[in-house]
């Protein structure tokens, strides 16, 4: 991606790296079990239970073969147009190191402030055009463990999204596992994170999640499941719009990088985690789609540039 000293950072970015969490240990998310998960989908019904099996000494990948693991319903909203986050689509443990005050402009925080400045700019004009008004979403980054409204969110989980705060968090450290053991290198791989982030405060913005939320708690597990999958693949389509039309005003891209886009959108497929970590698939603990639909809808955004062709829930065929 073409970025250079003369480019926008935001300013909605807090830097809690090597600040003190505080004890994480008997901690939950501060919401009832039983409910549905919603809108930015980062912490809900996996996270959650990720967080309590990192508290038990669990792998919380082994949650994707629902062997072993007894499945628990997404967290209930506790405010009425912000339904519960859920999991991110990454998820790898990590083994806590030395907790580390890191410099506050060092290059991977600058890459990101400026890519969320991207998003900003993006998503304020496409909203404007519509005659609303993009609520930009804050950055923060934290080292191992850090105090979200949705509860204790961990380095483990992976990137993920708190729909009570309207909060964007990542350990800036995952992505040398983004790199290393997802086999996702690249810069454009690293933006994309970010984007299909964003792209779940997007759907909460538009009312999208809620209804959703609404939705999935009427309905059994496997239902949910296959809801909540097209929950996700709409916020790929709108990492890949968001990709498209960055490009357009900003002129972004350079040889490669959709190439990274795409690679990243596979490698984080639910059967690609699922064969990766378990040996074997099952379809229908899918959260966030295969990766043959992860691809496809990432591309679809991005070559169409348009949201209409994010409707991933009419769609007859994923």
């Amino acid at each position: 991606m073409r970025y250079g000293d003369q480019d926008r950072e935001s300013q909605n970015v807090e830097d809690r790296r090597g600040q003190d969490s505080g004890p994480v240990a008997g901690r939950g998310m501060p919401f009832p079990l039983p409910m549905g998960a919603g809108r930015g989908l980062s912490i809900g019904t996996i996270v959650i239970i990720g967080v309590i099996c990192l508290m038990l000494g669990i792998n919380p990948l082994e949650l994707l073969s629902g062997n072993g693991i007894p499945t628990m319903p997404d967290t209930s909203r506790t405010q009425p147009t912000q339904p519960t986050s859920q999991r991110s689509p990454f998820e790898l443990p990590r083994t806590p190191g030395p907790r580390q005050a890191a410099p506050q402009n060092d290059e991977m925080s600058q890459f990101v402030r400026r890519v969320l400045a991207d998003t900003e700019d993006v998503w304020e004009r496409v909203f404007a055009a519509s005659g609303q008004t993009y609520q930009k979403p804050t950055l923060v980054l934290f080292s191992r463990a850090t105090q979200t409204a949705c509860g204790t969110g961990m380095s483990a989980m992976g990137p993920f999204y708190c729909p009570l705060d309207r909060k964007l968090y990542i350990d800036l450290k995952f992505y040398e596992d983004l790199k290393t053991k997802f086999g996702a290198p690249g810069d454009f791989a690293q933006a994309y994170v970010i984007a299909h982030e964003v792209g779940h405060h997007v759907q909460t913005l538009l009312g999208v999640a809620e209804k959703v939320q609404s939705l999935k708690q009427r309905m059994d597990q496997a239902r949910a499941n296959a809801m909540q999958v097209r929950m996700e693949l709409q916020a790929d389509c709108l990492a890949g719009v968001w990709a498209s039309l960055n490009d357009q005003l900003k002129k972004r891209l350079e040889a490669g990088d959709i190439q990274e886009g795409l690679n990243a959108a596979s490698q984080i497929g639910d059967d690609t985690l699922q064969r990766r970590t378990q040996g074997q698939v099952v379809p229908e603990s899918f959260t966030h789609g295969s990766s043959e639909q992860r691809v496809r809808w990432f591309k679809r955004g991005l070559e169409t540039s348009q949201m209409k062709a994010c409707d991933t829930f009419n769609a007859k065929d994923l």
